[in-house]
């Protein structure tokens, strides 16, 4: 049997709770819904890092950073990193990559908004072992896009919603004959700031006032406002991204193993908090659906995520995964093997401080279990301890509890 062809698609700021398929009652995903039907949402997968190019460093790599190459937020991927890319390739792949970088050298003086950065060059040697590199550095313009690498020599402006656009170079791609399978990245911006950027005819921009927003958030204030306003504008995005997803998986051929995933999720007020670099679950947990029949199927730690009769809609797998998961588990799908998680907890990390406007405030490293998630400070003290399975909001902070001390002791030494 030949091996498979492969599809990522990643995302960005799509935090974990954010679908139809995760109980959302503001999320209009039923593209994404159908990809979980058809195959298992793994509902405790995190970000090792909860911001973008630390994540995307991570994996890529599948190195947590700093120890990747990447402890800043404007440090580059180094030419050397040893990617999925290069590992697919070596094993007959063709490797392709369409969309959002975010990891060439930039200037920390420059505007990170904007037509200059959307249009920042990636040489050849810095865009990770690609076979074929069609992308933008950043600028966070969801809207037409500006697109160079193999065969833009020059950043080219394309009309059109980014997602809807990414998709389709890549759908358009997968459409030359090939002698060799394929591994393809879709990296897509969305549902990103800026929330109030124009999405596609055809998508609704929801009511504020009508959002469900989770106990988390303060009511009455400012911040309540502030995540109604931006939650329209987001879950707007997740709509629009939804459906180009929806087209392109369309286009690609049937048997294409389709791994859907984000590198970091967003506060929206929780806590009263917004942005991301934060060690909560809003910041931390993200979306993972894999459509691969070996994950299909009940396995050890997997249970039915839905009520007796809809079974039909999929199922969940609780074992603990992170994002740094997804190579090796990509190169066992590649030959034909059932992936294998082991552990029952996964390392959560910011490196550095991100100065920019509403992200974390420190560095912090900790440990995250299916019922557990313990945050030290850089120094190692406790900063947040919650137990996850009584307190799914966490709500109440549980560092200081004399009666925790050996089980916080006991997870600190997992962090390390």
């Amino acid at each position: 049997m030949p091996p498979p062809d492969i599809l990522w698609i990643v995302t960005t700021q799509w935090r974990g709770a954010a679908g139809g398929w995760a109980g959302d009652p503001n999320a209009r995903t039923p593209h994404l819904d159908r990809l979980a039907a058809g195959g298992t949402w793994f509902r405790q997968a995190v970000t090792p890092h909860p911001f973008g190019p630390f994540a995307r460093a991570a994996l890529l790599t599948g190195v947590p950073s700093p120890a990747n190459g990447v402890a800043d937020y404007f440090n580059p991927l180094p030419a050397d990193a040893r990617t999925i890319a290069h590992r697919m390739e070596a094993a007959g792949y063709a490797s392709a990559w369409f969309g959002k970088w975010h990891l060439a050298k930039r200037d920390p003086r420059a505007p990170l908004v904007g037509e200059a950065h959307a249009r920042t060059f990636v040489p050849p040697e810095a865009r990770g072992g690609f076979g074929f590199w069609e992308g933008f550095e950043g600028g966070f313009l969801l809207n037409d896009p500006w697109l160079h690498g193999t065969e833009l020599p020059q950043p080219t402006r394309f009309a059109g919603y980014q997602s809807d656009v990414v998709c389709g170079r890549a759908a358009d791609w997968w459409r030359r004959d090939s002698d060799r399978p394929r591994f393809v990245v879709v990296s897509l911006e969305a549902p990103h700031p800026p929330y109030d950027a124009p999405v596609p005819e055809g998508i609704e921009r929801p009511d504020p006032a009508a959002l469900e927003l989770p106990p988390g958030v303060p009511r009455g204030g400012v911040t309540e406002a502030r995540a109604r306003r931006e939650l329209a504008g987001y879950y707007a995005h997740i709509a629009a991204t939804d459906r180009a997803i929806g087209v392109l998986l369309e286009k690609i051929p049937r048997g294409v193993l389709v791994v859907c995933t984000s590198v970091h999720g967003d506060m929206h007020g929780s806590h009263g908090l917004f942005r991301k670099g934060w060690p909560h679950e809003e910041s931390v947990r993200v979306p993972l659906i894999v459509s691969a029949p070996s994950f299909a199927k009940p396995t050890e730690g997997s249970s039915s995520r839905f009520a007796p009769g809809e079974e039909d809609r999929g199922r969940i797998d609780d074992r603990a995964v992170s994002l740094l998961d997804l190579p090796a588990m990509t190169l066992a799908l590649a030959r034909g093997e059932t992936p294998v998680l082991t552990g029952e907890h996964r390392a959560i990390s910011m490196p550095s401080v991100v100065r920019l406007p509403d992200q974390c405030d420190r560095v912090w490293r900790g440990v995250r279990t299916r019922t557990r998630k313990l945050v030290l400070n850089d120094d190692g003290s406790p900063w947040l301890f919650f137990d996850l399975e009584s307190d799914p909001g966490e709500r109440v902070n549980l560092a200081a509890d004399p009666s925790r001390r050996e089980e916080i002791a006991a997870l600190a030494a997992l962090s390390r």
